[in-house]
Parts: structure tokens; sequence; C-alpha cells
């Protein structure tokens, strides 16, 4: 990612959580901040002790707090666990498909352009207003294959 996209999306993060009528603390900036950075899907407890060495004073209720405030607000989305008991975000709100190896653990996104334009059709034919989606598929990534071989 370019320093651009991660400046827009880290700003458009900020922006949803104040028109949600949270406080920009610098705390919450830095969440923002670290999760577009991201080209992973952290866990809470990742993106804790990724900021906690350089913002000692942050909490993990603030992280938690700001991670649902943002999946309430459709910006990121709650994956669930990867079969590691963890819940891990994903900072790309576009459809797309999630392939979750069962034995590592690793989520990595596929884009699907057959999923291009799905949530608007789905949101008119039904009248719901579509805050998100999530397909996920779950198997072993080609590293994982290759040692179990």
């Amino acid at each position: 990612m370019n320093s651009t996209h991660v400046e827009d999306r880290a700003r458009q993060l900020a922006q949803g959580l104040k028109q949600a009528g949270l406080r920009l603390t610098p705390q919450r900036l830095s969440i923002c901040r670290a999760l577009a950075e991201r080209k992973d899907h952290p866990t809470a407890q990742a993106l804790y002790e990724t900021l906690q060495k350089s913002m000692p004073t942050l909490s993990q209720a603030t992280v938690y707090n700001t991670l649902e405030a943002l999946v309430e607000l459709g910006l990121i989305q709650d994956l669930g666990e990867a079969g590691d008991g963890a819940t891990h975000y994903d900072i790309d709100p576009r459809p797309h498909i999630n392939l979750v190896c069962t034995r590592c653990h690793r989520i990595v996104d596929l884009k699907e352009p057959a999923l291009d334009g799905l949530a608007q059709r789905a949101a008119a034919r039904s009248g719901y207003q579509v805050l998100g989606a999530r397909i996920v598929y779950y198997g072993l990534c080609p590293e994982c294959q290759h040692t179990t071989q």
C-alpha cells in the first residue's frame, strides 16, 4: 500500500469515529493509522502489542472498543477467529473472499470480480441497507500443504 492510500484510509477511519461521536484521542488515531498500515488481518491483541511499545498509556480496552466501534460503523469487518481462538479484523470492507488456513491460521484476501455489485443488487432486491458481507473459505494454504506431503 502506498503512503497516500494509508493516510486516506486512516483519515476515513478517524472520520467515522468522529461522526459516531467519539473523541479523536491520540490512542484512537494511532489505532486507525496502525490498521491502515496493516496488510494482514490483525487481532486486537496484536494491535495492542504493536502500539503499546510506542504508546505506553494505551489500554487493551481502548483497542477493543475502537475496533468494535469501527465494526459497528461498517468501516472494518470482524472475521471471527481463524482457528486460533482470537478474533481477526479485516481493514478492507469491499466485497472479497477470505481464505483461512486451518493449520497456520493465516488469512489472505482473494479479489473476486463476480462479487462486484452483488451487495448493491442484494440491497435493491431486499430493501436492506447492506453494511458488509463476508465469504470465508477454510482449508490449507500452499505452505501447509507442502508440509503435510
